[in-house]
């Protein structure tokens, strides 16, 4: 059952992921594809508000980069694996903000539609809402848990992806302001059929919008059966708003009317019904040709550009151009070398071509990285270095045995013996309270370091028989064991109890070697890591990076202690790095790297170098195999 689960879980998790990830891969690619779209969506919705900008403010065209890099770069970073955690958390809190957004208008309604995925997928209000509330639960629900998120590209090479998704992402924006959408999700694309849509010959979405296209002279008569029906080339120069029209493409626009005149194409400008702006708009640029009346929203959707051009036959669209791409027409040229000139810059497959390529390129190359012989040694010397900055520590733990004269002897005993032969590891012993002050006063803690077995949650007071961290402290120890196993188990210390446990020893100059670990049916229940992890985050996370400087972590595999049983090396490696991640997660990578992890669980002299080799594991927490000084002696010679 707990298998079933686990792999529930873990496609819920791939499929949450694909979902999330393409729909704002999609979002952002529509809105760079077209942002002049989004600036009219988001002019639509700041009128609603009483803010009133022009389409091609800069301030809008800003803010469509900003949105579609946004949704593009959150996506990529989600797919990838690159900073999972930031990335989901991002992620919900765009949610949560989309979602209350989309609350409002559905209940206010200011808008149509919410512009969600531009021109591409038109949803009603009522739909968008009930989009972005599945979207925000997928996105929490990837909160809960992101290391379970497969990483595709690694952390040293993370940058190269996020760098060109951001480059290629306001590159394409910037492109498609200067000229056309790459790709033209809107219901006026080359090949639209507008005459069969105005007939209703074609029942789809663009079509009924194509349906409402109209056009009129100035003297109020309709003219758009006469543009449709046209069969020979009929070029419409569209001005969704004179005022702020670009009239330094003025030369072109009139040799383009002359080359029309000359072969007899019909060529009308097409603005809104603005008498004064018509006639502003003929002393600026002396236009000679006759210019119609057409609805601002058609203009607006017809070409994305103030002014732009269509070219029409038989209402059939053969080409489009911006304003900043206007054709050079001159005797010599045909119509058929105008569109095919034209359609040079229409390039969308090659485009995205220019995005994915190399980003599979740099996938792949990273995968080649991860599994080269030269990263996996540079991994290994690189984790070496860091293990070589931390502390090597063997601790021994000596728990309730020995009485005071054995015990002292045999603390001369070891001490005698790592006097002769400096040991290359740090070396401490926790004895039971009645040893401390007389094991310090001959104990050489340069050679040999003195802990305590544990200490009071209280600070002083009426509590017989308790053995408070200042009394330590006062015997010469330095080390105190906190949060073992045994303390767990048989006088059910909480992580309340351990949390002022461990602070009440650091405040006092104690050093701490704080026990984490889990149970047999934890273990079989595959519920080690959320039990460690939340045995840290219960004592020690309300800790300042200079106290937790002063913790030692060891990782006890309670089932492995006393029973014969022995987590592997590997099982322990694991373990260790989890604990060195989830410290990196919260204190910092630094506090991590320089954090010795001791393994605790049943280790000798006969596995110590097996277990010490590996490059999480710091050395050990020793119980039984402190006892004898030539046991003991034996696992610190494992650093040797």
């Amino acid at each position: 059952m707990k298998k079933l689960l686990s792999i529930v879980v873990f496609w819920l998790v791939r499929i949450s992921i694909i979902l999330l990830s393409g729909t704002f891969l999609f979002s952002g690619f529509v809105k760079a594809v077209d942002p002049m779209g989004m600036c009219i969506k988001l002019n639509v919705y700041l009128a609603h508000f009483d803010l009133h900008f022009d389409d091609n403010s800069l301030l809008l065209q800003f803010a469509a980069i900003a949105l579609a890099t946004t949704e593009t770069m959150l996506g990529m970073n989600l797919l990838l694996g690159i900073r999972r955690r930031l990335t989901t958390l991002a992620i919900a809190v765009f949610m949560v903000m989309m979602t209350a957004l989309t609350i409002y208008i559905y209940i206010a309604n200011p808008v149509v539609d919410c512009g969600c995925f531009g021109e591409a997928i038109v949803l009603s209000n009522g739909e968008t809402l009930l989009k972005n509330i599945i979207l925000l639960t997928v996105a929490l629900f990837l909160c809960i848990s992101p290391s379970r998120h497969i990483r595709l590209i690694s952390e040293r090479n993370e940058w190269v992806t996020s760098i060109w998704t951001f480059v290629y992402i306001v590159s394409l924006g910037l492109y498609t302001l200067h000229y056309l959408p790459v790709v033209d999700f809107t219901a006026y694309p080359v090949g639209a059929d507008i005459r069969a849509a105005y007939n209703g010959k074609i029942p789809d979405r663009r079509a009924m919008e194509r349906a409402n296209f109209y056009l009129q002279d100035q003297t109020g008569n309709d003219l758009t059966a006469t543009v449709l029906e046209d069969t020979s080339y009929t070029f419409l120069l569209t001005l969704p708003d004179e005022v702020t029209a670009d009239d330094g493409s003025n030369d072109r626009i009139n040799d383009l009317y002359d080359f029309c005149v000359d072969k007899g194409y019909a060529f009308y400008g097409v603005t809104t019904e603005r008498p004064q702006a018509v006639s502003d708009w003929k002393d600026r640029t002396g236009a000679a040709y006759p210019l119609l009346y057409g609805l601002p929203d058609q203009l607006k959707a017809m070409v994305r550009s103030n002014p732009g051009l269509l070219l029409l036959k038989n209402g059939r669209i053969e080409a489009k151009w911006s304003n900043n791409e206007l054709p050079i027409a001159d005797g010599n040229i045909s119509i058929l070398q105008l569109i095919q000139e034209h359609s040079k810059h229409n390039g969308p497959l090659l485009l995205l071509l220019w995005f994915i390529v190399p980003l599979i390129i740099s996938i792949f190359a990273d995968r080649i990285w991860i599994g080269s012989k030269y990263y996996r040694h540079y991994n290994i010397i690189k984790r070496l270095k860091n293990k070589a900055m931390r502390k090597k520590i063997v601790a021994g733990n000596w728990k309730m045995n020995l009485n005071l004269q054995e015990g002292v002897a045999l603390a001369k005993e070891l001490n005698d013996a790592l006097k002769a032969e400096k040991p290359n590891c740090d070396v401490i012993i926790c004895t039971p309270f009645i040893h401390l002050a007389s094991v310090a006063n001959f104990l050489d803690q340069n050679v040999v370091a003195l802990g305590a077995e544990n200490c009071a949650d209280k600070e002083k007071g009426a509590y017989t028989g308790e053995v408070s961290a200042e009394m330590v402290k006062s015997t010469g120890a330095s080390y105190v064991i906190l949060g073992h196993s045994e303390r767990r188990a048989y006088y059910h210390e909480t992580a309340e109890i351990l949390k002022e446990k461990v602070n009440l020893a650091l405040a006092n100059g104690l050093k701490v070697i704080f026990c984490v670990g889990e149970i047999l049916e934890e273990r079989e229940a595959n519920r080690q890591n959320d039990v460690v992890k939340a045995q840290l985050e219960g004592s020690l996370y309300d800790l300042t990076p200079e106290q937790f400087a002063n913790v030692v972590l060891a990782y006890e595999p309670v089932w492995a202690i006393g029973t014969g049983k022995t987590a592997t090396a590997e099982q322990a490696e694991e373990m260790h790095a989890f604990i060195r991640a989830t410290i990196a997660e919260k204190f910092g990578k630094t506090a991590a790297e320089e954090t010795s992890i001791l393994y605790g669980g049943s280790c000798k002299a006969s596995n110590a170098k097996e277990l010490f080799a590996k490059p999480n594991v710091d050395g050990g927490l020793i119980g039984g195999a402190a006892l004898k000084a030539d046991s003991f002696t034996g696992i610190i010679d494992a650093w040797k």
